[in-house]
């Protein structure tokens, strides 16, 4: 049961009239409703809370998580001069552009919200001139067509007209809409061959002007080669689902103008072999009892290498992926396709997701071992029969992956990365938003004690094949002992796909009794050979998100692994800011390191976002 409560709205953020750089805009309608941020419900059962007497303490928490996800329409004109408030940036540090993707509307102006995956991408850009020891902050929308669509530059309103996947209109058309695959460029972003793209999970990338974030495009990648000679097919004949996908394609991609391979928003940099590293699904997989992953690789002319495609008999639905120097690693996320949510999705009452359910069937969690350069991924092993893992995970966000080889030719592979529950993990509830009554409940994000172990952790997972490809051991244990909720691991992309000494994540401190899991508050360094945490912790009502490690400026040999920099975006719901703090990445854990906060202007504070890039100059 939960108890509705009526929390005061954080104030809008909207530029001072007087402000040079901003693009203003215009009040909506009469009769538009107010923009706000989207509502919320206070569970009266929850969050390590018994009873229904709500103190200050818990409005307050209830208040900052809704405070997240508050729509940011204001876009910069020019650069703004952004301020440090603590310490300054080092002489060290290279110059060079942190770039944030994330959602920056969730509520238009007439009745419909949307889920925060659905919400348009709001792409930030904070440069450091190294030299000069200042930084500028841009943050424009990516003008994809969706966004061409829903709003209206002479009245400067918004009116949701796709659906999205995780969504379902209230003020748009929602019977016989078939507008399913509402691609916001709002995920991740890539830098690479002097292209900037903004990628989201079931579409073509956007490209970007790195310096001043004008939109340039719809980017093809070169995905559908099927004529390619060069395009090793791991995979024969032609089987009854086959037929069912030739059957699917026109529907999937005439009605509902779905594009025949969907572009993963999480790609890999080789940095070894000066690679960019893509995977695609085909559309038509959502529906089937089978995957198909194309594996593409670039060099650093954004000329394709190579592609390799693999089908595997099974319905997967994978977000993230890794990479060693001979093989593709995925953890095979299982799902089934829901009969009752499809007949509600295809009528448009119930979100295009809703068709998917999760499949728990097995209790073990297998991985793929996927060869990048040959037939077999090692030894005899057929790439098809995966490596099970005896506990049953669903991954989220994979940070790093390498493999070495002994002396008697077993091949050692070891992955690091959060994953949760089946039992927690849901597509219709992620950060608790709830389409039915377009309420955001963090209480999903904030289980009780004892249930939090289902909730997104650190794992790592280490396996041993022999010579011929048998598996000799596959465990899997929390990284370096950590039990804390955690998300969003990275390593120092030199060191992708091979091994690491350290690796750093977002976790919860568990400090905050109504909050205690999410929103994340803390950064934490793994040192992976000593089995050590260092931490760093935010203020009382602040939170971060993805942090980003930034080599040092140095022109010396041997630069060791963490000699460099964190930056992270750090959420002051308490005073309505957003701030990039600069960490010492040596120093994690003692008191001075913090070196530098910079602060961004209030009327560009902006809701939290998802995956960044470092791009230096």
């Amino acid at each position: 049961m939960l108890t509705k409560m009526s929390l005061p709205i954080p104030p809008k953020f909207l530029p001072p009239l007087n402000h040079p750089s901003i693009h203003h805009h215009q009040a909506p309608p009469p009769l538009a409703p107010p923009r706000a941020a989207i509502s919320i419900s206070i569970p009266e059962t929850g969050l390590g809370r018994t009873g229904t007497i709500i103190d200050e303490s818990t409005s307050s928490a209830f208040r900052d998580y809704q405070s997240l996800f508050v729509s940011q329409r204001s876009e910069t004109v020019q650069p703004v001069v952004i301020k440090t408030i603590e310490g300054s940036i080092p002489v060290d540090f290279p110059s060079g552009t942190y770039y944030l993707a994330g959602p920056g509307l969730f509520t238009d102006d007439y009745g419909s919200t949307v889920h925060p995956l659905d919400g348009h991408g709001y792409l930030r850009a904070f440069h450091i001139d190294g030299n000069k020891r200042k930084a500028t902050f841009t943050a424009k929308y990516v003008q994809t067509e969706a966004k061409e669509e829903e709003h209206d530059p002479v009245t400067d309103t918004w009116r949701f007209t796709h659906r999205g996947p995780f969504s379902v209109l209230k003020g748009g058309k929602r019977f016989g809409n078939t507008k399913v695959m509402k691609n916001v460029a709002n995920t991740s972003v890539l830098k690479w061959a002097g292209r900037l793209l903004c990628l989201w999970e079931g579409g073509e990338p956007y490209e970007i002007e790195p310096e001043s974030l004008d939109t340039v495009g719809r980017f093809d990648v070169d995905i559908n080669d099927d004529d390619d000679d060069s395009s090793d097919r791991d995979f024969a004949g032609h089987d009854i689902w086959d037929t069912a996908a030739d059957l699917l394609k026109p529907i999937l991609q005439g009605v509902f103008k779905m594009p025949p391979k969907r572009f993963l928003s999480h790609y890999k940099v080789d940095g070894r072999r000066d690679r960019l590293l893509t995977v695609t699904c085909n559309a038509e997989d959502m529906l089937l009892p089978r995957s198909n992953f194309t594996f593409c690789e670039y060099d650093s002319e954004f000329k394709m290498i190579q592609t390799r495609e693999f089908k595997i008999d099974d319905h997967k639905m994978i977000h993230d992926w890794a990479f060693t120097d001979n093989h593709y690693i995925l953890f095979a996320n299982r799902v089934k396709l829901d009969p009752i949510g499809s007949m509600a999705a295809m009528c448009g009452v119930s979100p295009m997701v809703s068709a998917l359910s999760l499949n728990p069937s097995n209790e073990s969690s297998p991985i793929y071992i996927l060869p990048r350069f040959s037939e077999k991924s090692v030894g005899d092993r057929d790439w098809r029969v995966p490596v099970e893992v005896s506990s049953q995970l669903w991954l989220i966000h994979s940070g790093n992956a390498y493999e070495t080889r002994e002396d008697n030719g077993d091949l050692n592979i070891q992955i690091q990365a959060s994953a949760c529950s089946y039992r927690w993990f849901d597509f219709q509830k992620i950060f608790g938003y709830n389409w039915q009554s377009n309420k955001l409940d963090p209480s999903v994000m904030n289980l009780n004690r004892g249930d939090d172990k289902l909730l997104p952790h650190l794992v790592k997972v280490s396996m041993t094949l022999d010579p011929v490809g048998n598996c000799k051991s596959c465990d899997v244990e929390p990284l370096n002992g950590w039990n804390k909720p955690s998300d969003f691991p990275v390593v120092n992309s030199s060191w992708s796909g091979k091994k690491n000494k350290y690796m750093y994540s977002a976790p919860s401190s568990g400090t905050r009794g109504e909050l205690p899991h999410f929103p994340f508050d803390m950064v934490v360094k793994f040192d992976l050979d000593s089995n050590l945490v260092r931490t760093w912790s935010t203020g009382a009502r602040r939170f971060v998100g993805e942090p980003m490690f930034v080599p040092r400026n140095s022109n010396e040999e041997g630069v060791e692994e963490d000699d460099g920099y964190i930056v992270v975006v750090e959420y002051a719901v308490s005073v309505e800011r957003c701030y990039l703090v600069i960490l010492d990445a040596k120093k994690m854990g003692e008191s001075d390191a913090v070196v530098s906060r910079l602060e961004v202007p209030r009327n560009l504070t902006f809701p939290m976002g998802f995956h960044g890039l470092w791009a230096s100059d």
